[in-house]
């Protein structure tokens, strides 16, 4: 199973891959699953703003499209523009939606001096709209 380091590396990756002709704010991604496959995303934005993929849902989408049906473990988000770059909550929604009742996602993200923080998706999003409950 890779490290959050590694995760964290492959977030700073993808970010180089962005396309944010607009922001100018690049964002990359990493999604770790239980099986030990990561997927990659990186923002992809649109001259209408609504139409623009961050890069945790393009990750996401990847593991997804990819027919990988392993529960999501750690979600890696890295931008060279800000420390801690946390997920909207758009993104926040969405890996709600992929948690398995029980199990919480880890968000790895770099922090000011470069250390580790992480945040659990029941910590950022503790009221989310979730079919589970209903």
């Amino acid at each position: 199973m890779k490290t959050d380091i590694e995760i964290l590396e492959s977030a700073k990756e993808a970010s180089k891959k962005a396309y944010c002709p607009y922001s100018k704010f690049a964002v990359g991604a990493c999604v770790l699953c239980e099986n030990g496959n990561t997927y990659t995303g990186c923002n992809v934005e649109n001259s209408s703003y609504g139409l623009s993929l961050c890069a945790e849902r393009n990750a996401i989408s990847s593991k997804i499209a990819s027919g990988d049906d392993s529960d999501i473990v750690k979600i890696a988000i890295y931008s060279p523009q800000e420390k801690k770059c946390f997920p909207c909550g758009a993104c926040r929604q969405w890996m709600k939606e992929f948690q398995v009742k029980g199990k919480d996602i880890l968000i790895v993200l770099e922090g000011d001096n470069n250390e580790i923080c992480t945040f659990s998706i029941n910590e950022l999003l503790p009221y989310s709209f979730d079919m589970n409950v209903i």
